[in-house]
């Protein structure tokens, strides 16, 4: 069960263990240390939007904040309304290795998994 730190009230997104165990070790190389990961939603893309992650220093004022296994998740609030209920992972196969959302809220996805619409 993911520990999620916002209010009940909130949109809430899941980050699986993988995704948790990934963003820690990327924050403990070099000066990453007070990171936390940024997911972002942009226009773009081979279906309309596309997903943008990133490590973060700064948390805004309009940010959600989501924290598991000791790691931070952080979506500003115009993001969180095309991903709200989405699960985080951290997907390790014969092709690569890459953070996947999978999100309830697409109507349909690029093949590569970085777009979507709505």
């Amino acid at each position: 069960m993911p520990d999620t730190s916002i209010a009940d009230d909130k949109p809430t997104i899941d980050v699986t263990d993988n995704a948790a165990r990934r963003i820690s070790e990327l924050m403990a190389t070099g000066d990453n240390q007070a990171m936390m990961m940024r997911i972002a939603v942009s226009g773009g893309g081979c279906s309309g939007f596309q997903y943008g992650f990133s490590l973060d220093d700064r948390q805004n004022d309009d940010d959600l904040v989501f924290e598991h296994n000791g790691i931070k998740v952080v979506i500003d609030e115009v993001s969180m309304d095309f991903v709200k209920g989405s699960q985080l992972d951290y997907v390790e196969d014969l092709i690569g290795s890459f953070f996947s959302l999978k999100n309830p809220n697409a109507a349909s996805t690029c093949g590569c998994g970085t777009s979507f619409a709505v």
